[in-house]
């Protein structure tokens, strides 16, 4: 089949209405608007959340919340999940996405957070760490390497 073949089904389109072609039609005159009124005019209606002139609810609800622009965002791993790796690898977000514990880096690059326990020594290069994973990369015998 090819694509200038296909159509739709012959019951999936109904013909337009034809509005206003003469009192026959059971569609002329008013064309299925009824007699006067704000809806039979042209360009008539009101708009989305209109409410008789009450106060709109979206404008009487509070306004809550704030998205900080200048917010850095890092791509965060536990200590724990790092267990994985041999002693004495060198490891790096590019290693972390490519064996599948990462499935992002973000912009700022990677943050080690101390959660978690890791029995094996490493050499852990991210853009930053905190105090207690740190020290625990320390403690097992590895290195935590700062990187900009």
């Amino acid at each position: 089949m090819q694509l200038h073949e296909l159509s739709p089904h012959p019951k999936a389109k109904r013909p337009a209405k034809r509005l206003g072609r003469g009192t026959g039609s059971g569609l002329g005159k008013t064309s299925g608007k009824g007699q006067k009124g704000q809806w039979s005019r042209s360009g008539g209606g009101v708009p989305v959340g209109f409410e008789g002139g009450q106060m709109r609810l979206a404008r009487r609800l509070p306004k809550h919340g704030f998205t900080n622009n200048f917010r850095k965002e890092y791509s965060c791993i536990n200590i724990e999940q790092l267990n994985v790796f041999k002693k004495g690898e060198v490891v790096t977000a590019e290693l972390l996405k490519e064996r599948g514990i990462l499935s992002k880096i973000e912009p700022y690059g990677l943050k080690v957070l101390g959660d978690g326990a890791l029995t094996v020594a490493l050499t852990v290069r991210a853009t930053k760490f905190t105090k207690g994973a740190e020290t625990a990369i320390k403690k097992a015998g590895g290195k935590a390497e700062v990187i900009s």
